[in-house]
């Protein structure tokens, strides 16, 4: 079996499983600056594409592949491949469910607690030469504790719990909401409340973001949503960036609606340096924590996540339906 890999060389040869030297598959490696169009037409007997979450698989790449039989996605997302065309052309679309949750959700509590106890600006402050200024004035402004915060979950998938485990011991009173309400005994046992999106805005400190991309929640965060945001909230994102409207986001964090922002992921991504969320006057840019999109970049997410896909691949070559279909087959 011919197998395509949209993504770097090195990291498939770090995290291959024990048991991929016995699948006798043939790898066909193309990075992210080459095009997968041009290596597909020169290997048209490739069976499976493994696919870095940032690369498209389009319906056009699928028709120079006949044989296909599976498309997985490195990480959790898979919005940016084409689901209907593989659907209509009989091949499974796979995602590593629940393989970053662990790592997202340390990432999550991480930004919190650095957008409420002044981890970038305080850095700054010591290296600047004003520590104790800095300290005087935090002594000044009641700053408060992770434990003395609402929090609102958007999304109540795999992350989103992983998320609620950690904040428990904190004290936090946690609140969620989702398009399905989740049964009494999973409320329960999270210690968690459900309250429609609008309230979920109204009555939280620090907004996080969980849920995946679709029609319905792309630029969920947008001008309307913020409107009713407790004033001086945090928002926290390290879904996926297309769920915050950016202009929106920015003009609510100049104005103080947003008393800051995390954020861990951006649309676009590659992120220009001009992106309404990076490029912002000092005020703002002083409430706000960035990060380069690492929520998930763990040893152990890769392990996990690289190990369920070529699973994957010796389930589908023994005939067997494999784990994690998200197209519906």
């Amino acid at each position: 079996m011919k197998v395509l890999i949209l993504g770097p060389e090195a990291r498939y040869r770090r995290y291959a499983p024990d048991f991929l030297p016995h699948l006798g598959v043939e790898q066909v490696f193309c990075s992210i600056d080459q095009s997968p169009l041009q290596t597909a037409a020169a290997h048209p007997d490739i069976q499976v594409i493994l696919a870095d979450a940032v690369i498209p698989v389009t319906g056009e790449l699928m028709d120079l592949l006949p044989d296909l039989r599976l498309i997985h996605s490195e990480g959790v997302a898979f919005h940016l491949i084409d689901l209907e065309a593989a659907r209509a052309r009989g091949i499974y679309v796979c995602n590593n469910k629940g393989c970053n949750a662990a790592s997202v959700a340390e990432h999550t509590v991480m930004l919190m607690l650095m957008a409420l106890r002044h981890g970038v600006t305080g850095h700054q402050a010591v290296l600047e030469g004003r520590q104790f200024q800095m300290k005087e004035e935090v002594m000044a402004s009641s700053a408060p504790e992770l434990g003395e915060q609402r929090i609102g979950l958007v999304g109540f998938g795999d992350i989103a719990q992983a998320t609620a485990r950690l904040l428990r011991p904190f004290g936090c009173r946690l609140f969620y909401y989702t398009a399905h309400r989740r049964p009494p005994e999973v409320e329960e046992r999270f210690s968690i409340t459900y309250l429609p999106l609008e309230e979920l805005a109204a009555q939280c400190d620090i907004l996080s973001l969980h849920c995946a991309v679709n029609e319905r929640t792309t630029h969920m965060v947008n001008g309307e949503l913020l409107a009713h945001v407790k004033p001086g909230a945090i928002l926290v994102n390290t879904a996926r960036g297309a769920l915050v409207d950016n202009q929106a986001v920015c003009q609510a964090l100049i104005e103080g609606r947003l008393g800051g922002i995390a954020i861990d992921t951006f649309d676009p991504e590659p992120t220009p340096a001009d992106h309404p969320l990076v490029d912002l006057p000092p005020e703002a840019a002083a409430r706000a924590v960035l990060s380069p999109h690492l929520g998930g970049n763990t040893g152990g997410s890769f392990r996990r996540s690289h190990h369920t896909m070529w699973s994957a691949v010796r389930q589908v070559m023994a005939g067997q339906r494999p784990e994690f279909i998200v197209n519906g087959l």
